[in-house]
């Protein structure tokens, strides 16, 4: 399974390319902090582990820019409780 992950400043989301579909996280950003909103991905990418590989690669970037982290995500939210290393991340 090819993927593809990048930061879509343009359109405020985080973005993993998989299968000739698009998995995103939305986001608002601040100098300091990043809300991850909301997270998508279709249907015809369930169950591969999609939802989690993006969860990863957005903490990974957030990190990566030096930025505290709010989180509204309920799916964030839930990856990131069974992942508490990540805990160092929040505002």
């Amino acid at each position: 399974m090819s993927s593809d992950f990048r930061d879509n400043e343009e359109r405020h989301r985080f973005e993993l390319d998989v299968e000739g579909s698009t998995a995103f996280v939305s986001y608002r950003k601040t100098p300091d902090t990043i809300t991850l909103v909301h997270t998508v991905v279709p249907p015809e990418l369930g169950g591969k582990g999609v939802g989690s590989r993006l969860a990863r690669a957005t903490l990974d970037a957030v990190r990566a820019q030096g930025r505290k982290l709010i989180v509204e995500c309920e799916f964030i939210r839930g990856y990131m409780s069974k992942h508490p290393e990540d805990n160092d991340l929040l505002a």
